[in-house]
Order: structure tokens, then C-alpha cells, then sequence
């Protein structure tokens, strides 16, 4: 499977900057949230055929990846 470095995309100018898949319109926080309500990677898929199941994956990677990396800070 290719990294996910290598399918999401940060353009400025679109979805406002958010990480996109692919360079396509739909965000990684789209497909989390469309994971989060119950929906199945095949459901995803037929919903939305321009994606393919290594893109889900490497949406999840993704935010895999920026969960170890995010720092909690308590308000003082």
C-alpha cells in the first residue's frame, strides 16, 4: 500500500487548505466522518466511486499519524 503521503494532498485554494485525497474535493475529514456514522469503506466507495479503498486506509493513516503527534494543552 503506498503511504498515505502519497494520497492526500494540501492545496491552498481548495476545501481551504484542509488535506484532500488525492487532490479530488473530498477531505480526509470527510471520510472520517462519513466512518464515524456507520458507513462501510464499500458503502464509501459506491457513494462515491472515485475513491478506492487505499484512499479510505490512507485517510485513516493519516489521521492516525496526527493523533500521535498531537500535544494536549491544559488552560491555566
Amino acid at each position: 500500500m503506498p503511504s498515505y503521503r502519497d494520497l492526500i494532498t494540501l492545496e491552498p485554494g481548495k476545501r481551504g487548505g484542509k488535506p484532500c485525497i488525492r487532490g479530488l474535493r473530498i477531505t480526509v475529514s470527510d471520510v472520517l466522518g462519513w466512518l464515524a456514522s456507520g458507513m462501510s469503506p464499500a458503502e464509501i466507495i459506491e457513494d462515491f466511486p472515485e475513491l478506492t479503498l487505499e484512499d479510505i486506509q490512507a485517510a485513516l493513516s493519516y489521521a492516525a499519524d496526527r493523533e500521535r503527534h498531537t500535544a494536549w494543552v491544559r488552560a491555566a
